[in-house]
């Protein structure tokens, strides 16, 4: 089976993936993720509100007991469901080869810092890929009771109900997001973009869970969202939804983002391109 690209798609980034499986076959995907996304997020929600084991994987990187136990469920679950699927993840991943028919990008816990600290702003990602098309993307967030989710064929949801982007027109009106990587000695640690969004825009959050910006940003609570040094699994399912909902989504360079960029700018169609050209330097305000 191969996935064809839809060219009618281009003006908002990233292109539609047209699968050559049946629309019955992709939204029973859409369900069974839906489904698993609720059983982690039960788990999860639990876990927060009792203790935890809590180990560094870094000096600032944390991964939690719960961590592991939600990536393992999510594993069982899609093991037994899909025997012959790859699973991408974080902790337990059985194949960091992304060339394969059938892959599941998952992030059982993306806001693990957050999560640790007892700020409740985190979430569940999957993520459906085939023939390296995405297909599926589902993020739930168990303290809300949020769930997005949008497919290939299909706008975005939260909550069964239809979401889209925000009509914010000038950059200096538009609520941003961002994050920071744990590396914070290396060359690009986003402070010299912040600053220059910091002057650009009407302000600037930090949450802490690049999966749930995304998702905000398909909901038009938020105007953008661009971020460095991320992993395919903290993208994926968000990218889709917000994709899905009227986001232009690219990397730094302008190109439709792919599983393999580890930097992102989503946003609506009015200050994407005003947000790509301070990234790109072509409008700096940092003293």
């Amino acid at each position: 089976m191969q996935t064809e690209i839809s060219n009618d798609s281009k003006d908002n980034g990233t292109p539609s993936q047209i699968p050559t499986l049946s629309a019955d076959a992709l939204f029973h995907y859409l369900r069974f993720a839906q489904a698993l996304s609720i059983e982690v997020g039960d788990l999860l929600r639990e876990g927060y509100y009792r203790s935890r084991e809590i180990a560094r994987k870094s000096e600032r990187e944390l991964v939690t007991s719960v961590d592991i136990a939600a990536e393992k469920l999510i594993h069982a679950r899609i093991n037994a469901e899909f025997p012959e699927h790859d699973i991408l993840s974080e902790e337990l991943g059985t194949n960091q080869d992304m060339n394969v028919p059938e892959l599941w990008v998952v992030d059982p816990l993306d806001g693990t810092n957050n999560f640790a600290h007892g700020f409740p702003v985190f979430a569940v990602s999957l993520a459906f890929v085939h023939n390296g098309a995405m297909q599926v993307g589902v993020v739930h967030d168990p303290m809300r009771q949020e769930i997005f989710a949008a497919t290939a064929i299909d706008k975005a949801y939260m909550n069964g109900e239809q979401i889209l982007v925000s009509d914010t027109k000038e950059l200096s009106a538009a609520l941003l997001a961002t994050g920071f990587p744990y590396d914070r000695a290396g060359a690009e640690n986003n402070l010299d973009h912040f600053a220059n969004f910091w002057y650009a825009s009407q302000g600037i959050r930090r949450a802490g869970s690049a999966a749930l910006d995304l998702c905000y940003v398909a909901a038009g609570r938020l105007d953008g969202f661009w971020e460095l040094k991320l992993k395919p699994w903290d993208m994926a399912a968000g990218a889709l939804i917000a994709q899905r909902a009227g986001a232009i989504v690219t990397n730094f360079a302008g190109a439709p983002w792919t599983l393999r960029n580890d930097r992102i700018i989503a946003a609506n169609p009015n200050i994407h391109g005003q947000m790509l050209d301070i990234i790109k330097g072509q409008i700096g305000f940092a003293k």
